[in-house]
């Protein structure tokens, strides 16, 4: 008999990814089946309050109170649903050489009106010989704008949010820091775990996602708080080699004190 080769670390890590992606498609698949009966349930509720939209009776006001009462649940499980199918989902990054303190600018103009309207001050320290990074700019994005979300929902009565880069080694760093209720020890341990949410009706997905894509970007994501204080994540990305003028050098810099331009984000959770 001819001896048995030992798997590769390559080999392994493969079949890993191999049954991950099967797990995830079998997550969604299983996630979809449930949405479609949901859309049925919330379309006949729908019909239903409408029947008793001028309701006289007891016995019908309360049957109303009923429809209402389910018709919040089936809300909350399409958006657990939406938060799970995003978390799931296998992630095939589109990656291109970006200037991070660009990137960081146009989503801060995007997270503006949702800023102001908390009475939250966003303050830019950017590096301006910051390395290029490798970003899928959608799905980064996307987890940029949670953190911000998450930083904003931790001052319920306004404050200071810090956004700052700077080059460490051969990693563009990025912090973000707020002046917020801050985070205790077992919240901190256990806040990038799934469906761990400290959030009345919070799905606890939000910050698992946001790890995962930068996770999926060759990067990694770090949280020190204060109870009382504030808190600051820390977002390490591996910077691009130069070779001569780099992408970011062929644009214009970023100022770090640009206004935002007014618009609109979604909500996310701690």
């Amino acid at each position: 008999m001819k001896p048995t080769t030992p798997p590769t670390s390559a080999d392994v890590q493969q079949r890993l990814i191999a049954q991950y992606t099967e797990i995830a498609q079998l997550a969604g698949a299983l996630a979809h089946e449930i949405k479609n009966p949901l859309s049925t349930i919330r379309l006949n509720m729908e019909l239903l309050a409408e029947d008793l939209d001028e309701a006289e009776t007891p016995a019908q006001r309360r049957a109303l109170k009923r429809i209402d009462t389910v018709q919040r649940e089936c809300g909350r499980l399409q958006s657990l649903l939406d938060d799970f199918l995003n978390f799931a989902k296998v992630r095939r990054l589109n990656l291109k050489p970006t200037d991070l303190n660009r990137e960081l600018q146009e989503t801060l103009e995007f997270f503006a009106p949702e800023a102001a309207s908390g009475g939250v001050e966003v303050v830019r320290y950017f590096d301006a010989d910051l390395s290029t990074v490798q970003l899928d700019r959608e799905a980064f994005r996307g987890a940029l704008l949670n953190l911000l979300l998450n930083a904003k929902q931790a001052m319920p009565g306004g404050g200071q949010i810090v956004v700052r880069t700077t080059t460490v080694g051969d990693r563009a760093v990025l912090q973000l820091i707020d002046n917020g209720c801050g985070i205790d020890d077992h919240t901190a341990a256990h806040m990038f775990e799934a469906f761990y949410s400290t959030k009345p009706g919070g799905s606890g997905l939000g910050l698992p996602t946001a790890a995962k894509v930068i996770e999926a970007h060759g990067g990694m994501i770090q949280v020190q708080s204060d109870v009382g204080q504030g808190t600051q994540f820390t977002v390490e990305l591996p910077a691009t080699p130069r070779l001569g003028r780099s992408v970011r050098d062929a644009e214009p810099p970023i100022d770090a004190c640009d206004d935002a331009t007014p618009q609109d984000a979604d909500d996310s959770d701690r």
